[in-house]
């Protein structure tokens, strides 16, 4: 390996260190866990200093033995997660989580109050619970002391990018999501600035994904045994790296997540809004647009299902009691921390609806795989009615490992899925905008067309895409019947 190059993923449990060399072949890669807290029903925090140290600890173990070969460092990472520091560059508190669910009083200002036309006007989006300008609403309300003391506001992959480098960068991609940003001119919107009570001079420099923004710190460098003329590459939002390390970065590509959190990516050359609201409209780190769907439970429907409830882990065992796709009786709406899209709805809550005496054990779990697949699909409805022709999408996330959960996927969504050689996500998306900030590529397409590469695919089968889309005309009506009960919840 002549040079290395690095991609940092920030997830909500871990952080994930892959290193890539020069022809997009993947070296190493570590992951290193840390706790996150919830202090309170619906909230979600996590302290910033244990990204920083998971990452340190992380970067010794990656580049052992080939210290002076790299060459760049770049990130993906959660999104909306608020991080505010102090003149002094010391985090005031924990930072809130893109899952955090307790600005809905200040969702409900700025979507009616302000108004909902007002905000797509200003940032192409509407405020939801998770996006970082409600977020500061809540500190300005509930703890003055501390927003008097902010002087940078910070995304967390942003916050990494600063320890390493000294540099307040953020890219266009992450800023997206923070509902200060005016994403179809890539500026700052000094309109939703000042009905968030903030100086702009308070947000960080915006680049694009692929831009250097600095070097290594010395000390850092040090400290690794780097180099010191190692490149910090700004990043993007774990959604558009990993749109990167899968290839999404084309107009009408489509990708599905299935980490944590579900999401549905859709590049576009051209900025667009749907109607409602419904999708985000998000800028890419190909230096475009896209599309993207977001429910705040996916995979994590699973692990709690299974190892929160049912006290097991052996998830492979489990999926063999799976019966006849498409034929379950039992539906499951996958709403364990609210809803994002296209509900907009921090009070909906998951359930169970359809079980019997005979109900066993593999038709719940079963729809559970179903109930994630239905999520996704209703913000694929609404890419479709806005005239995008969708018929293939490929697909990352841990998720993504289980041929059954992809079978049902490519049925409900009855869409060709296709699986990669390498799926490391945003790491490896990260890694490829290292890469192209520091020349080995022209652009992220060139980058993408160079690695990304297809293994498998699972084409939709006729019969069971007819009784899923009966299913799914049923698994649409129970969240309307329940909206006016989780409300009185």
């Amino acid at each position: 390996m002549e040079k290395g190059f690095i991609g940092i993923d920030l997830g909500t449990s871990a952080v994930k260190l892959l290193l890539m060399d020069e022809a997009g072949s993947v070296i190493r890669t570590v992951s290193k866990e840390y706790p996150i807290s919830f202090p309170k029903p619906g909230w979600s925090e996590q302290n910033p200093e244990d990204w920083f140290s998971a990452v340190m600890s992380g970067l010794h173990e990656l580049i052992r033995d080939c210290e002076d070969k790299i060459a760049g460092i770049s990130f993906g990472g959660q999104m909306h997660g608020l991080v505010v520091l102090d003149e002094m560059d010391r985090v005031i508190r924990p930072a809130i989580l893109w899952n955090d669910g307790r600005t809905g009083k200040e969702c409900d200002y700025l979507n009616g109050t302000i108004g909902r036309n007002v905000l797509s006007e200003e940032t192409g989006n509407i405020a939801f619970a998770g996006f970082t300008a409600p977020k500061l609403l809540w500190m300005k309300e509930n703890e003055p002391e501390l927003f008097a003391r902010i002087k940078k506001i910070m995304l967390p992959k942003d916050y990494l990018a600063y320890r390493l480098s000294g540099v307040h960068a953020t890219d266009a991609s992450d800023a997206s999501g923070m509902l200060l940003y005016d994403v179809k001119n890539r500026k700052w919107s000094g309109k939703m600035c000042e009905i968030c009570g903030i100086a702009e001079e308070k947000l960080a420099k915006c680049f694009e994904s692929y831009e250097v923004i600095g070097t290594i710190l010395p000390e850092i460098a040090e400290a690794l045994g780097m180099t010191k003329d190692v490149k910090i590459i700004v990043g993007a939002g774990d959604n558009a790296a990993a749109a990167i390390g899968t290839g999404t970065v084309r107009n009408g590509d489509c990708n599905i997540s299935l980490g944590t959190s579900g999401t549905i990516f859709i590049a576009s050359d051209t900025f667009s809004v749907d109607s409602a609201n419904a999708l985000h409209s998000f800028a890419h780190a190909t230096g475009r647009y896209h599309l993207m769907g977001c429910m705040l439970s996916a995979a994590s429907c699973n692990k709690w299902w299974m190892e929160d409830i049912l006290r097991d882990k052996d998830m492979q065992k489990a999926q063999q009691e799976i019966g006849k796709l498409g034929k379950n009786h039992v539906f499951f709406l996958p709403y364990l921390m609210g809803e994002r899209s296209p509900h907009n709805d921090p009070d909906a809550k998951a359930a169970f609806v359809g079980m019997r005496m005979d109900t066993t054990r593999g038709e719940m779990l079963q729809a559970v795989f179903e109930g994630v697949a239905f999520g996704l699909r209703d913000s694929l409805e609404v890419a479709r009615k806005s005239g995008l022709d969708i018929r293939k999408t490929r697909i990352c996330g841990g998720g993504a490992k289980s041929p059954l959960w992809r079978k049902i996927i490519a049925n409900v969504m009855n869409l060709t899925v296709e699986t990669l050689e390498t799926e490391e996500g945003p790491a490896m998306g990260g890694a490829l905008l290292a890469a192209v900030g520091c020349g080995v590529f022209p652009n992220v397409e060139a980058a993408a067309d160079a690695v990304v590469k297809i293994t498998s695919t699972e084409e939709p089968d006729p019969e069971l895409v007819a009784l899923y889309e009966e299913r799914y005309r049923t698994f649409r009506r129970i969240y309307p019947a329940l909206k006016d009960v989780y409300k009185d919840m």
